[in-house]
């Protein structure tokens, strides 16, 4: 009997190290991850924190100085040096300690879990096997310039109409708490019976300046418990789901997601890693849990012998582009060249949807804004129209 601690990325992983080592495992538990940061609560709050252009920086160099025929310790004690995030250098100090008590790459890596992603981690492991780590980082350079890509894209397609929507929510506060209460009380001298839209304003900029303390809670308290729900796995799950079906927006996250799917299941198939284990390291890179819990069953299925593309059929989310590039890469054999087209025809569509979505948008914009002015102005101005006319008479 033997008995121990392995580090892995899961149980799995750490059985196949076991089996490597000719150790046939009974029983494998969890244990606690080692401590992610160390310090007090000042040095971690001021801590330099890590990005994903240094995670991008590390791979480049990398695949660079092991392409060059650089041993890898020295590679990484360069890169330590080099560095001009701090904190980055600390983690690969840290791999360096790991390598040198005997460890492999990966499970060095896999102990800064809140660095290195499980689909990073299994890359790794896979170039360690076959043999191309320097490809690999190659790859996984090319895979998180991607995923940044596609992040700023939309950070820079939803600027403009957050700015829009926060700008009007803005106006229609300042105009309750402040401007209609201005015209109530010049209206209230009139003592003449006010429009119906006027009335309603009044009601309505009343309440907000009567409740707005409890106002103000309950929208803090709403969006707390918002946050609080969709980081549960429940919510998450439900949250992602509804995030597919949003106008406009649904359709440019489920390209988005299906892209990154299909880029990941080509990267992992090219490396030569097995189906299987493919579809189980894919799913923790689409950033979506809905999808992701669809492609769990996708390997279940393979696993019963089922094709991937009956399993995608049955899994209800993929689109009959997708389904027909797997049919066509299962019977040719080239299923990785086929899921890479997919990827580029599916980030060719974001873009375009990306650059287009602003232009949806502004009608939708610009139709309420008119609407919100026809509203404040009907309200503030038909009392001063009804009263002028009266003058006249």
């Amino acid at each position: 009997m033997v008995q121990g601690v392995l580090e892995g990325a899961d149980s799995g992983a750490a059985a196949s190290q076991l089996f490597a080592m000719g150790i046939t495992p009974i029983e494998i538990k969890p244990t606690s991850a080692p401590s992610a940061s160390s310090g007090s609560f000042l040095e971690n709050l001021t801590r330099e924190k890590i990005t994903q252009q240094d995670l991008m920086l590390f791979s480049r160099q990398m695949y660079t100085l092991l392409k060059a025929g650089v041993p890898i310790m020295r590679a990484l004690a360069g890169l330590q040096e080099s560095t001009v995030n701090k904190s980055f250098g600390e983690v690969i100090k840290g791999i360096r300690d790991s390598l040198d008590t005997g460890r492999e790459l990966s499970p060095s890596l896999a102990r800064r879990p809140d660095v290195f992603t499980p689909f990073y981690i299994n890359m790794i492991r896979v170039g360690e096997m076959t043999g191309q780590l320097e490809d690999v980082f190659l790859r996984m350079f090319h895979h998180l310039e991607f995923e940044e890509f596609m992040r700023n894209q939309v950070k820079s397609a939803v600027r403009y109409p957050s700015f829009v929507i926060a700008t009007m929510a803005v106006a229609i506060v300042v105009i309750n708490l402040f401007v209609i209460p201005a015209f109530a009380k010049v209206y209230a001298g009139m003592k003449v019976q006010l429009p119906l839209m006027t009335r309603i304003l009044i009601g309505f900029s009343d309440f907000m300046v009567a409740w707005w303390p409890a106002m103000l809670v309950g929208a803090v308290a709403a969006y707390f418990s918002f946050y609080s729900w969709s980081r549960t796995t429940a919510g998450k799950l439900k949250w992602d789901e509804l995030k597919l079906k949003f106008p406009i927006a649904g359709e440019i996250i489920t390209k988005a997601t299906l892209s990154r799917f299909a880029r990941s299941f080509a990267m992992a198939s090219s490396s030569g890693v097995p189906v299987v284990q493919a579809l189980t390291t894919v799913a923790q890179t689409v950033d979506n849990d809905f999808i992701a819990g669809k492609i769990e069953k996708m390997r279940e299925g393979v696993e019963r012998g089922e094709s991937v593309l009956r399993t995608a059929v049955a899994s209800g989310v993929f689109t009959p582009v997708v389904l027909q590039m797997l049919a066509v890469g299962e019977e040719s054999g080239s299923l990785d060249d086929m899921m890479l087209e997919v990827a580029e025809l599916y980030q060719r569509e974001v873009e375009y949807e990306l650059k287009t979505l602003s232009s949806k948008i502004e009608p939708i914009l610009i139709i309420s804004l008119g609407i919100l002015v026809l509203i404040l102005a009907l309200g503030v101005f038909l009392p001063m129209w009804d009263l002028g006319k009266n003058m006249t008479k």
